[in-house]
């Protein structure tokens, strides 16, 4: 066993050693975990400060899992986009290839609670499915391995997803979408860097909740994939009770881009079955967002998405003051300190800008009686998005 593989083994996923290092009821965990597999790596267990922290909240498990009747299991309807086992092909030109169900960590609120924690790796007869369904469907340029997690694959199995996708001569990107880094950070070896770099280009998104995740020893390995030319990305759940505060989440941002990692999305909770106590209102992330937006470089801003319930893919989200009102004249506009803007379409014969001001002095056609197409009524709970 290399070393990392050694740390992994000594992860807490009983519920009388969970009992005796946190003293929890071991009882009632025992219930949970039946249907909801634990396991917390020793980096995270030394990361809770105290009983029910951000830390703690994640992975500990509650009741609460339990209590969660109506939900779905597959809110995203993965599933049903499943054309061969393992791969999801829900947008046009990329695909999502799940080669395990294993976590260094298993997440209380993951969105395929349904599937984790299952022993195994992809099968050699289910890899050569997947890269035969690939390889038929030339507008597929970009595959995303997930899962679980595709860095608890061991370096040989890992390299082998690899080659076998740069096989497909029209697929150019490959992205791993990974919690190893902030979980189990001695997984990041010089040999799995040396192994990436083979094939590149190759991207990573890793996920992030909260600021206390982003360790010395976190950062290092995060400097590492960094180093081996890896374009690093962070994806964060908005948490109930973990993250759904704007200081909170500007930390982790800074924490973030410190570490060379790249905010990314910023997802609403899903609907999955035994997560829903972790849900927020939207407008909570709305908020987050309009407290980053010109308050903090906009490398540290996050795309605020939700993934649509039943497969419609995600969804940006932005606060509705933003865009007050556009028309063939121009577009009025909000800014961070809540001041209102004019911009002129191209070519509207209007006269010129006052620079100084940033403003049309002319006003452009008066208040407008109804919503144009595209522009949203100035509300405070009102949301602008695409597909």
């Amino acid at each position: 066993m290399e070393t990392w593989q050694k740390i992994l083994a000594q992860s807490v996923v009983k519920p009388r050693d969970l009992a005796a290092r946190l003293g929890v009821d071991e009882k009632e965990i025992e219930d949970i975990v039946g249907p909801y597999p634990m396991r917390i790596t020793p980096t995270v267990l030394a990361t809770i400060k105290e009983p029910g922290d951000a830390i703690w909240k994640q992975v500990v498990p509650d009741r609460a899992e339990m209590e969660d009747f109506d939900a779905p299991n597959d809110p995203l309807e993965e599933d049903l986009m499943s054309p061969v086992p393992h791969l999801v092909h829900r947008y046009p030109d990329r695909a999502l290839l799940m080669v395990t169900n294993q976590c260094p960590i298993y997440c209380r609120f993951c969105t395929r609670k349904r599937l984790v924690g299952k022993p195994g790796f992809i099968k050699k007869g289910d890899l050569d499915k997947a890269v035969a369904y690939l390889r038929e469907h030339t507008e597929v340029r970009d595959v995303i391995l997930s899962g679980g997690d595709p860095l608890l694959l061991p370096d040989h199995l890992l390299e082998k997803v690899f080659k076998a996708l740069r096989s497909i001569p029209h697929l150019e990107i490959v992205r791993i979408g990974s919690r190893v880094p902030g979980t189990l950070p001695q997984r990041i070896t010089p040999q799995l860097c040396e192994i990436v770099k083979k094939y590149h280009p190759i991207y990573m998104n890793l996920h992030f909740n909260h600021p206390d995740e982003l360790t010395p020893e976190v950062t290092a390995a995060c400097g590492m994939l960094a180093d081996a030319g890896i374009p690093l990305g962070a994806q964060t759940v908005l948490l109930k009770g973990v993250n759904d505060d704007p200081e909170i989440m500007k930390r982790l941002m800074h924490k973030l881009l410190l570490a060379r990692v790249k905010p990314y999305y910023l997802y609403q909770a899903d609907l999955t079955k035994g997560t829903n106590h972790f849900r927020t209102t939207v407008e909570t992330g709305l908020e987050i967002i309009r407290a980053l937006q010109g308050h903090t470089s906009g490398m540290a801003v996050p795309h605020f998405v939700i993934d649509a319930p039943g497969g419609g893919g995600k969804v940006p989200m932005l606060p509705g003051d933003y865009l007050v009102h556009m028309d063939e004249d121009g577009v009025v506009l909000n800014n961070y300190e809540h001041k209102t803007f004019r911009y002129p379409q191209p070519g509207n014969g209007h006269g010129p800008f006052d620079m100084a001001q940033g403003r049309r002095e002319l006003p452009m056609a008066g208040a407008p009686a109804s919503t144009p197409r595209g522009a949203h009524p100035r509300s405070s709970d009102c949301c602008e998005g695409s597909s």
